[in-house]
């Protein structure tokens, strides 16, 4: 069978980087995966395997790398060279007394192809060097309702992940075969929980960096990092208003009317707020610096935050008594009737 080229099975660069070589032979390992081929194209997809496994063997290994771009096809000879008919090898003692006994037959060698030869000429059995890789960072984002975030706490979530194989442990391989659960990739896709302590500071836009929680590394080296960005969103009772929140805080007819006192929870703690007598639906009672944290840094070094505007809303209490509702009776048969006007 015709020599190919390992660089041209895997479509790369004769001076592609080691993440270059990973990265191609990642791709065509799961394209050609026999196991996502039925039929007649499997055995097709069992030989393209095959030369794609062996070429990231060789070129994901520095020292086999080494030799087969200075041998081309014969890279692997001074390990297993058997002569064609009519040719002889040398032995160790011809060798000696070609070159001095002080040259060594198997150093020789093993400086020519390096350590690997002493393994192999000595017949212990080859084992399949893989390298370490840190896994790669994982970017998502996490929405989280505007009432959520400003309570604080720990929010639970789940993104999409790739782990290491529990079946080759990361290396790919099981005795130098490619290992069937993860096609040689070394890593397997999953669900993955995460907890997360929502930040003090909370803001829309807000990049965290969660250390080791990103992609499982391979050969058990260290995972990479999740970068999470926390998108917040209005709900039934806060939204934003360009840098500045807003609560909407209902009150009792009564209450607007002759003025309360009512708690809102605002970005900077909860706050006590005056209802000046006589205040309408919509009225917007404004306190500065009680919105969310701002981008940069304020004054001192501080973190700056935006206004927190109260919406005010009239609504009546879900319960009432029957001597509210009888003056609620009252004082609709007293409204003005006027066309248009607040009667019924």
């Amino acid at each position: 069978m015709k020599f190919q080229d390992y660089y041209e099975v895997l479509g790369v660069a004769r001076d592609a980087s080691d993440e270059a070589i990973k990265k191609a032979y990642r791709k065509l390992a799961l394209k050609w995966h026999p196991d996502r081929h039925k039929g007649d194209a499997q055995s097709k997809a069992e030989a393209r395997f095959k030369r794609i496994s062996e070429a990231y063997e060789v070129l994901s290994d520095a020292e086999k790398r080494g030799k087969y771009d200075r041998f081309g096809e014969n890279w692997e000879h001074g390990q297993e060279f058997e002569p064609e008919p009519g040719q002889r090898t040398m032995s160790p003692e011809e060798f000696e007394a070609a070159f001095g006994k002080s040259a060594g037959f198997s150093d020789f060698f093993q400086e020519m192809f390096g350590g690997q030869f002493r393994q192999d000429f000595q017949g212990e059995p080859r084992r399949h060097a893989r390298y370490r890789y840190r896994g790669a960072d994982v970017r998502a984002e996490l929405h989280l309702g505007l009432g959520e975030a400003l309570a604080g706490g720990k929010r639970g979530f789940e993104i999409p992940a790739r782990v290491s194989c529990p079946t080759c442990g990361g290396t790919g391989f099981l005795e130098q075969h490619v290992c069937p659960s993860c096609g040689g990739v070394g890593q397997v896709q999953k669900r993955q929980t995460v907890e997360l302590k929502i930040p003090a500071q909370v803001r829309n836009g807000m990049k965290l960096r969660l250390k080791g929680l990103g992609e499982a590394g391979t050969s058990g080296s260290e995972p990479g990092d999740l970068h999470l960005v926390l998108l917040l969103d209005d709900d039934e009772t806060y939204r934003m208003v360009g840098d500045d929140l807003e609560v909407r805080v209902s009150l009792a007819p009564w209450e607007a009317e002759g003025g309360a006192k009512v708690d809102v929870r605002t970005a900077r703690g909860v706050a006590t707020v005056t209802v000046p007598a006589g205040s309408r639906t919509g009225t917007r009672l404004r306190l500065r610096g009680q919105g969310l944290a701002l981008a940069g840094r304020g004054k001192g070094g501080k973190v700056a935050h935006g206004d927190c505007f109260v919406r005010l809303e009239m609504d009546l209490p879900a319960q009432l008594n029957e001597r509210q509702r009888a003056l609620l009776r009252e004082l609709g048969e007293a409204a003005d009737r006027t066309p248009g006007g607040g009667g019924a």
